[in-house]
């Protein structure tokens, strides 16, 4: 009998303790999904919202999100030291105290084009990858914060940045980073992640060539045996093999403004994509592996009202819930492209999951929303405001891991508990 209760409490233990050790080491997670593995979580809150566990505001100006591992918080913004302008990466530890902070080069600054960082760092086997709005991509030890490579990859690659700088985030994929680019040589490259030596480069493949970066993080997805990482340039959509770099297909993706943020859904051979603005739609395409290894797309349904700006999109059983350009949260069937419902109940905002429920956080009002993934029509469960009014938008994804909703807005970093008692 004491070995059952052993037993029993070990499974216990090890299950709670799984719960509150999870990840959530890359921007939309480990998976790229927006998806968190959270279980226990409440159902709906009170009036003023979850309790508040704390609130820092010296990690500087910023969109970016934050990454989590071993208990520790990465996350970037804007700050001056000595008169200087730096990217800056703070590692934290649960209580939101500083660990350490190191730089990742000068700051974007431009007030025309939204000042402050944009990609969330990304975490590896105790290192954190972090790419700046100029091109300065370093690698750090995620417990001291020592500089253990750095390269420019806009200048050691002849890349033209875009109009509103680099916002993508690293990918990690095996023993290599791979990261986007732009201009006449590249679509994409990969780094070896320990010494930051190029591993392949993949060329442009559709016209015109030397067509800008966009502003999507890599995608990585497995189909048929292959390991498939999607990058975008203003103009399409590429497939890559992920292991060499390889050219498996390619979509025309653009829209007037030429400006790509989400990233794409993959689900059982099919490739979900879209795009703001209102002369793009949503599309989905069937995959089929052709005989020499490439792949082949097939365009199945478009539809352009669940045209998503940025906020990112999710996929909960046959539905891909998310806002559109114009700001209606909406569902969509994923199959068929039917629409389900498009609600202006909330404002246009990021989207998140966990534990059955979808977490929004507005990016005008401020304003944080619990819903439930209902695919008949809108049903918004809670919602508060957040503190600290502060100039600019809400474009950091809401984060929830180990029983802890995470917040960015501007400056302001908030911490919620979000277990259920």
């Amino acid at each position: 009998m004491f070995r059952h209760l052993f037993s029993a409490f070990t499974i216990i233990t090890f299950s709670t303790s799984l719960l509150l050790a999870a990840d959530w080491t890359a921007f939309r997670g480990p998976d790229g999904n927006g998806k968190s593995p959270d279980t226990g979580l409440l159902k709906k809150w009170d009036e003023g919202g979850p309790k508040l566990l704390w609130t820092i505001d010296y990690i500087g100006y910023g969109y970016s999100g934050v990454a989590v591992a071993d208990d520790q918080i990465y996350i970037s913004g804007n700050v001056e030291r000595e008169g200087k302008a730096l990217t800056m990466i703070f590692c934290l530890d649960k209580d939101g105290n500083k660990i350490w902070e190191q730089d990742n080069g000068p700051a974007h600054t431009d007030p025309r084009r939204y000042k402050g960082t944009r990609g969330t760092p990304t975490i590896d086997e105790g290192f954190v990858y972090d790419t700046s709005p100029l091109g300065e991509m370093t690698c750090y030890d995620a417990k001291t914060g020592e500089k253990i490579w750095n390269r420019n990859v806009v200048k050691d690659y002849a890349a033209p940045l875009p109009y509103w700088f680099l916002g993508n985030s690293v990918l990690v994929e095996g023993d290599v980073v791979i990261f986007p680019l732009g201009g006449p040589k590249h679509i994409a490259v990969a780094l070896d992640k320990k010494t930051g030596e190029t591993v392949w480069e993949a060329p442009p493949v559709a016209e015109p060539a030397g067509a800008l970066l966009s502003y999507t993080t890599p995608y990585a997805f497995e189909f048929e045996g292959i390991r498939v990482v999607t990058v975008m340039s203003d103009m399409t959509v590429e497939g890559l093999d992920a292991k060499v770099g390889k050219s498996l297909f390619s979509i025309p993706w653009t829209n007037s403004h030429r400006c790509h943020c989400t990233m794409p859904i993959y689900h059982n051979g099919h490739l979900f994509l879209t795009t703001g603005y209102n002369d793009t739609a949503a599309k989905l395409f069937k995959l089929a592996k052709n005989a020499d290894g490439t792949i082949a797309t097939t365009e199945l349904w478009a539809e352009p009202r669940f045209n998503n700006h940025h906020g990112g999109i999710v996929l909960v059983g046959d539905y891909v819930y998310g806002t559109n350009h114009t700001g209606a949260w909406g569902a969509i069937n994923f199959m068929t492209g039917e629409i389900a419902y498009l609600s202006r109940d909330a404002g246009k905002g990021s989207v998140h999951y966990a534990d059955g429920l979808l977490y929004g956080l507005t990016k005008n009002e401020r304003t944080v929303l619990l819903m439930k993934p209902d695919p008949k029509e809108f049903v918004l469960l809670s919602q508060f405001e957040l503190p600290n009014e502060a100039e600019g938008n809400s474009w950091a994804h809401p984060v929830v891991i180990g029983g802890r909703l995470y917040l960015r807005h501007a400056q302001y970093l908030y911490c919620y508990d979000v277990k259920a008692e």
